[in-house]
């Protein structure tokens, strides 16, 4: 199977670093933007479960881990489907611009998920996460 290049997104808010960083690590403000996560801890070896999917479609349960945590800098965990196989990467890396932070995701690792489910397409996951940073983390830091 070939390797996929990566996802990778940036986006720019008009937001200092810190208030970004617990946007992505503080379950109270996550499920603003973000999923309803029964719990969660930015601390490597958490592991957090949601369920999400298309609005009209198939629900998933996502089972993620936290590996890499760099305070107000970098954010990864592990993320895959409950029941399928393949294992991916989500990579959150924050830096400061005057005040602003430029946010850059990267997920990585779509290519080891079932090939044959329409909902794994990495375009779904670029449309995704599009809506996410692009939308609705963006509205939720500069509200």
């Amino acid at each position: 199977m070939m390797n996929q290049p990566p996802i990778t997104k940036e986006q720019v808010y008009n937001a200092p670093v810190a208030l970004v960083w617990k946007a992505l690590t503080e379950k109270d403000q996550m499920k603003e933007w973000y999923f309803d996560l029964p719990a969660f801890n930015a601390t490597p070896g958490f592991e957090f479960r949601f369920t999400g999917g298309q609005p009209d479609g198939i629900q998933y349960l996502h089972i993620c881990v936290v590996i890499e945590v760099a305070e107000q800098k970098k954010l990864s965990y592990t993320w895959r489907y409950d029941g399928y196989e393949g294992d991916s990467l989500v990579t959150f890396e924050l830096y400061d611009e005057n005040g602003k932070t430029r946010l850059r995701l990267t997920h990585e690792g779509l290519e080891t998920f079932p090939s044959g489910n329409p909902d794994f397409a990495k375009h779904n996951f670029e449309q995704g996460w599009s809506e996410i940073l692009g939308t609705s983390l963006k509205n939720f830091t500069e509200k």
